[in-house]
């Protein structure tokens, strides 16, 4: 939507709602035409696979993707040949052998991403970015038949879960800035007619604009609510609180953040629905969703899920320990042995009580990020696209030091422009207005005591 994003910020709603509907035709086809309905059905047999069956499928996809990555994409013709490895030593390569190849690593990607991680036969596709909430965004190559596989995986996985399908009328919240403003007047969501889709905005969601949230997602008639854990929850939040009467929901769709039990609680309460949650990330290279029974299962047709200690070993059942993801699904920038920066545990009882034989994980530490609030009272955890195309910018972290001032801590290599400060600066007033911001200019960042940073900080009181 690049050509006519100038025209749509100065637009009428009536005119806006067209444009995104016209966007949405050309990703109802990218995402549900070609292979879409053909993979679905492959996909639905799998479930139905043993963990031998399950076994062989993953060494043949494994096998499969080292011998083309070493033909075909330089990066690893040359990462794999510096470890001494040769084609024919792809050929009868094993699960177990995977950990003898060398991490892959965000910076990697970053670097590489546009170039030799790329393959030298790729499919004619785009680039795709992730939000760049922490700094840096990832740029991810995906054809149309990249997406419309992972799309079939996420109806076969994720809606038909959740008895949904991909024609049913949704709501979303999540990144996108369908509302150009940061003044508080409804409408507060965009309309795809092609999609049946109701796109809310997630930056203008206090207790003075709950009652218009629900009323207008009572008039689109949503089935079913996707998008950001954060989000949904503090709009449920405050229905509970205001005692608002909501629709009530066939699902709710979680992704993107940590949902924790007091989150999923609240959010079942105000759509009288089941939340079913969900995590994956722009890079498409692993699959954890929920099922009927509110297990978290990794779809092992996705890819391979490592999960390893400090010392790079395989983690306990029941211990914590990092993610390290291999995706079989993109061929065009391959991902293998990728550290995609969550931890998760994978339950002591991997029995299920669905029957399938997917790895059951107890507990996702994904995104975990404090709530910013504004001085209107609305709240809001994402600030997508801030950072994203600074050049320099190695990482960020978003700080709330009162209800008027954020401060902004940078991390920058010598590439960085001082006037992208400017950049950064109005980008984060046009999603919070009435507030102070100061670039604060750092070596590096924190972590917290899990190895990991928070891209949102508050040293306000969330309540």
């Amino acid at each position: 939507m690049k050509m006519t994003d100038s025209i749509y910020k100065i637009s009428p709603v009536i005119l806006q709602n067209l444009y995104i509907s016209l966007y949405g035709a050309y990703w109802k086809n990218r995402r549900y035409g070609g292979c879409f309905l053909q993979k679905i059905e492959e996909y639905k047999l799998h479930e139905a696979y043993s963990e031998k069956e399950w076994e062989n499928y993953q060494e043949i996809e494994l096998r499969n993707l080292l011998k083309y990555t070493f033909k075909n994409v330089p990066f690893y013709q040359q990462k794999y040949s510096d470890e001494g490895f040769k084609l024919n030593d792809f050929e009868n390569f094993k699960l177990a052998d995977l950990k003898s190849l060398p991490i892959l690593e965000k910076e990697d990607l970053r670097k590489y991403g546009k170039n030799l991680l790329l393959s030298k036969s790729k499919d004619k596709g785009k680039f795709y970015s992730s939000s760049g909430s922490t700094g840096t965004p990832i740029e991810v190559y995906l054809s149309k038949k990249m997406h419309q596989s992972w799309s079939a995986l996420y109806e076969v996985r994720v809606r038909n879960w959740a008895n949904l399908n991909f024609n049913a009328p949704r709501a979303m919240i999540g990144g996108r800035r369908v509302l150009q403003n940061t003044k508080l007047n409804p409408p507060y969501f965009r309309y795809n007619y092609f999609e049946k889709q109701a796109y809310f905005s997630a930056y203008h969601i206090s207790k003075d604009t709950t009652i218009d949230y629900v009323l207008e997602l009572e008039k689109v008639k949503s089935e079913y609510l996707v998008g950001y854990a954060m989000s949904i929850y503090l709009l449920a939040k405050n229905i509970n609180n205001l005692k608002i009467n909501a629709p009530k929901l066939k699902a709710v769709l979680t992704s993107s953040e940590k949902l924790t039990k007091h989150m999923r609680e609240t959010i079942e309460l105000a759509f009288k629905c089941k939340v079913f949650d969900a995590y994956s990330g722009i890079e498409a290279c692993g699959l954890i969703s929920e099922n009927e029974f509110g297990e978290l299962l990794f779809s092992p047709d996705s890819g391979i899920l490592e999960v390893i200690n400090k010392k790079g070993e395989s983690s306990k059942l029941g211990e914590v320990g990092e993610v390290i993801s291999t995706g079989f699904l993109n061929y065009d920038q391959p991902l293998i042995r990728y550290r995609i920066g969550d931890q998760v545990i994978l339950e002591k009882n991997q029995k299920t009580k669905s029957g399938v034989n997917f790895p059951k994980i107890k507990e996702i530490y994904g995104r975990n990020e404090d709530v910013i609030v504004g001085n209107d009272g609305r709240e809001m955890v994402r600030f997508h696209g801030v950072f994203i195309n600074i050049d320099g910018l190695i990482m960020a972290q978003v700080l709330q030091i009162s209800y008027t001032q954020i401060v902004i801590k940078l991390v920058v290599d010598s590439t960085y422009n001082i006037n992208s400060e400017k950049q950064i600066i109005t980008r984060i007033k046009s999603q919070l207005s009435g507030i102070n911001v100061t670039i604060k200019y750092v070596e590096a960042l924190e972590n917290t005591k899990n190895g990991k940073y928070k891209a949102v900080i508050s040293k306000l009181k969330n309540e």
